[in-house]
This record gives C-alpha cells, sequence and structure tokens, in this order.
C-alpha cells in the first residue's frame, strides 16, 4: 500500500513512472488464488493498477469491489479475479498486464519484479524460520533476514527500466517485506549498480510491529544499505514534523506503531542527501503520507538534478 499511495501521487505530475512491484504477497485473496490456480502474486500488482489508472471513480469503485466472506468467491476483488482470468487466458503478466491498463487507462508502466511463483522465507533473530510474507508479518517478531526460498528470475523489463531510470525510488511500505523483496535478486543489484541514477527512499511514518520496532530513519536506511550492492541510498525523502502525542498514543495503544524518529544527525553519517519535512497528513483519524507535497518534492528534485 505505501507504493500505490506514493504513485497515486506521482502520476498527477509530467513524469515517465515505471513501477516494479514485488510478488510475494500470499495473504487473503492473493494467497488463496496462488495456490489454487498456481499463480504469481496478484494482489500488490493489482492494487498498484488501481493507484495508476486515470478511469472514473466508478470503474474503480467496481474493480475495487470485494465479495461477502460467506460467499463462494468470499473476500475476493473483482480485480484480483480478473487478473486471474487474464493470467490463465495469456500465460503470464507480460501478455496480460496491457489489457488491464488500457481498460483502467493507467498513467505509466508496470512491470512484476518476476514472473516466477515465489516463496518469501524469514529467519527472525530468536532462530525461527517462517516461510510466507504474510506469516513472517503476522508472526510480529524481530526479522534478521529475509530471503527467498528459491532465487527467482527478474523481468527483463525490470532489469532494462533500472538501468535506464533518472531515479530510483524506494518507497515507503513493510521494510522487509514490502521493499527488501525487490532488492534479494541478485540480478536487480547488479542492475542497480550499473544504473546512473540515484536512489532514493521515502521513508515510513510509522514503524511495523515486529518488522521495524523503534526503528529511526536512519535504522530504515541501514537496513536498505546492507541489502543494496555497492549502489547505497543517495537521498533519504522523510518526514520531520511532530505528530500529536494523543495520536501517537492511540497508534501505540491499539496498533503497537509509533512515529518513525527522524534523527538527522545518524543520517548525515550516511553520507546521503536529506529531504524533510511535514510530509503526513491527518485523515479520519489516520496518520497518512501527504502524497501530493511528498511527489512534489520528487519531482522538483528530478527538475533540479
Amino acid at each position: 500500500s505505501g507504493l500505490s499511495q506514493l504513485l497515486k501521487g506521482l502520476i498527477e505530475f509530467p513524469i515517465d513512472i515505471t513501477a516494479v512491484v514485488s510478488m510475494s504477497d500470499n495473504g487473503a485473496s492473493t494467497g488463496r488464488l496462488r495456490e489454487e490456480f498456481d499463480i504469481p502474486a496478484v494482489g500488490d500488482i493489482t492494487k498498484v493498477l488501481m493507484a495508476m489508472s486515470t478511469t472514473s471513480k466508478g470503474v474503480k469503485d467496481l474493480f475495487s469491489y470485494r465479495f461477502a466472506k460467506d460467499s463462494s468467491i468470499g473476500n475476493h476483488s473483482i480485480k484480483n479475479l480478473i487478473m486471474t482470468a487474464l493470467l490463465e487466458m495469456k500465460g503470464d503478466f507480460t501478455h496480460s498486464l496491457p489489457i488491464l491498463c488500457d481498460l483502467l487507462d493507467v498513467k505509466g508502466k508496470i512491470l512484476p519484479l518476476t514472473e516466477d511463483n515465489v516463496v518469501l522465507m524469514g529467519e527472525m533473530k530468536d532462530g525461527t524460520i517462517v516461510e510466507g510474507e504474510h506469516h513472517i508479518t503476522m508472526e510480529k517478531k524481530a526479522i534478521k533476514k529475509v530471503y527467498y526460498k528459491e532465487e527467482p528470475v527478474p523481468t527483463k523489463e525490470a532489469i532494462t527500466a533500472i538501468k535506464e531510470a533518472d531515479l530510483v525510488i524506494l518507497s515507503m511500505g513493510s521494510l522487509y517485506t514490502s521493499i527488501i523483496p525487490n532488492l534479494i535478486c541478485k540480478d536487480i543489484i547488479k542492475a542497480l549498480d550499473s544504473s546512473n541514477a540515484k536512489i532514493m527512499y521515502a521513508s515510513n511514518l510509522m514503524t511495523q510491529p515486529g518488522e521495524t520496532d523503534n526503528y529511526t530513519v536512519s535504522d530504515h536506511v541501514k537496513v536498505l544499505n546492507e541489502y543494496l550492492g555497492k549502489h547505497k541510498i543517495d537521498v533519504v525523502i522523510s518526514n520531520s514534523g511532530n505528530i500529536d502525542n494523543e495520536l501517537a498514543q492511540k497508534y501505540e495503544t491499539l496498533e503497537q506503531k509509533n512515529p518513525v524518529l527522524f534523527d538527522k544527525d545518524e543520517l548525515e553519517k550516511l553520507n546521503c542527501e536529506i529531504i524533510d519535512d511535514n510530509f503526513f497528513t491527518i485523515t479520519n483519524n489516520l496518520i497518512r503520507h501527504d502524497v501530493m507535497k511528498l511527489s512534489l518534492r520528487i519531482f522538483s528534485y528530478l527538475l533540479e538534478n
């Protein structure tokens, strides 16, 4: 959802966007479809499709509709079912995605990291080995490292996009189960190392139970740098605004989440450029990125560089 939120803002600017989506989701509807049809994960890629769609709200609402849990197709969304049908018909995302992109009038390109039916593995700091992205998240334990059960083959299009990019952005999102799954492919790291593009990280607003308890912005960057090759994070764009203590306390009590501390002094030691501002907004009593403000700063960075 972090990548989807960022893309909702970026598509409002004159930028040629290519979204590379990790394919390790195995929860809820996506997990059931993967198991039944032996297909790669469809959930994250359909979220990105909706985020980059410029079609009417009515069409978006239809594609996002989810059937009642007690029905025979319970908890499946229309978009996931259509993506599954296309994969059955066409055989892969390469031939399926253009059809949905056309239907939804998508601005930009969307690429799966891999066409493989990948399984994400997690080694916890207590030595536990957990299989599957959803189960890693639900474990809510401190993570030592994540890796794939079998090394995936990245799509050629994703490799090319990275090599030709003017800026590579690692979006906000679950650090170990959404962002790092893009960085544990050897060929992706090679592409990043050979690219002249700067690597920017858009930092999370809140920590995630188990994954990033007590993590500061610099902690997130340090972990990402461990998985990157020779080319480390060049630019960090982070919230430095103060989140209301009462709302932060509510998050801690109900969701065991805390605001990610902007530790500028530690970030400066990592030799990365820092872009900070008040990048959050409160929507329905929820803390969210102000994606338009965030995207404007990214667009301004592109213009300046």
